[in-house]
């Protein structure tokens, strides 16, 4: 008797851990808040936006193929100068961890970066989302857009 209570309570915890562990899985994935902002394809143009301080720019251009991937350089125009500027990139149609790209000054209000975005490799097209931080602080409140771009695999051109 005290065997299938003990079975029955290891198949109880089993069916928990399946049901909650996905959810939390599902939820974890990204620790950036949902937001309702409307995207930007920093690889069609350039993504621009107003603020109280001045007006804000981001493009993104490919740079060229190599054996670890495609290299991209992320330009942002600035109207303030945070001191510690980076991008994050996170993963948009799944996640593959958070990939911190130090952006560096190179004139007034324009700062710059050269980046390899990692492939997923259950596919050749992966969809990154940037994220504009100041050190550790997001600046999501100075950002209305979700800054997107379509990585592809150099090999499937």
């Amino acid at each position: 008797m005290l065997r299938a209570i003990v079975v029955v309570g290891f198949l109880l915890g089993l069916i928990s851990a399946a049901v909650f562990g996905s959810r939390w899985l599902q939820t974890s994935g990204n620790d950036a808040p949902e937001t309702n902002q409307p995207a930007c394809d920093l690889l069609a143009g350039p993504c621009e936006w107003e603020t109280e301080a001045g007006l804000w720019q981001v493009d993104l251009h490919v740079m060229g193929g190599e054996e670890q991937g495609i290299e991209y350089q992320l330009t942002v125009q600035a109207p303030t100068a945070p001191e510690r500027f980076l991008a994050v990139l996170r993963g948009e149609s799944m996640y593959m961890g958070e990939y911190p790209v130090p952006l560096r000054k190179e004139e007034d209000g324009q700062y710059s970066a050269h980046f390899t975005a990692p492939l997923c490799i259950t596919g050749s097209e992966m969809a990154w989302r940037v994220d504009l931080q100041k050190g550790q602080q997001p600046l999501s409140e100075t950002v209305p857009l979700k800054l997107v771009f379509q990585a592809r695999d150099h090999s499937s051109r």
